[in-house]
Parts: C-alpha cells; structure tokens; sequence
C-alpha cells in the first residue's frame, strides 16, 4: 500500500471519530470518491490502525441504522417546497 494511501486512511478515520459526519460528507470534504472513503475505512483502516478501526465501524453502523429516516426527512422536505411553488417563499414543516 503507498504511503499516501496509508496517510489518507488514517486521516479519515481521525476525522469521522471527531466529527461522525457521513461517508458522503467525508468523501466531498477530502475530494474522493464514496466507495474509496468506504474502502479506506471498512478495508485499509483495521490493517493499519484496529482500535481506530472499531470506533469507526460504530459511526458506520449507526449511520446505517439511521439512513432511513434521513432519507425520509429529504423526502418530506422535497415535497414540502414543492405545494407551493408559486411562492417565491418555501413552505416550512408545521410543528
């Protein structure tokens, strides 16, 4: 594995510990693709740091275990914006 692979791995891994942003997030912050930021945190990662390694695992789970209502979040509000599209004022969710 090259050197800079190494150093990206365990720069990501640092960063989803820190901040447990998404692998979408990640992936657009550091200018790589999805599939490489997962590849660097689910294969290269527990080669080169374990214990790192467990603690992300955790975030991944948990943002899987979520996925479902966040996709139903962006659907409700992509539908919201669209009731009234005459408006120049977007519709804002009732509470």
């Amino acid at each position: 594995m090259h050197d800079y692979i190494k150093e990206r791995t365990i720069k990501i891994g640092e960063y989803i510990v820190e901040t447990k942003k998404t692998v979408r997030v990640i992936a657009k912050e550091f200018g790589v693709s999805k599939s490489t930021v997962h590849k660097d945190l689910t294969e290269r990662l527990p080669e080169l740091n374990p214990e790192m390694a467990v603690q992300v695992k955790k975030i991944l789970d948990y943002h899987k275990e979520i996925r479902h209502l966040r996709g139903g979040e962006a659907t409700k509000r992509k539908y919201q914006m669209k009731i009234q599209p005459e408006s120049s004022q977007p519709v804002q969710p009732s509470q």
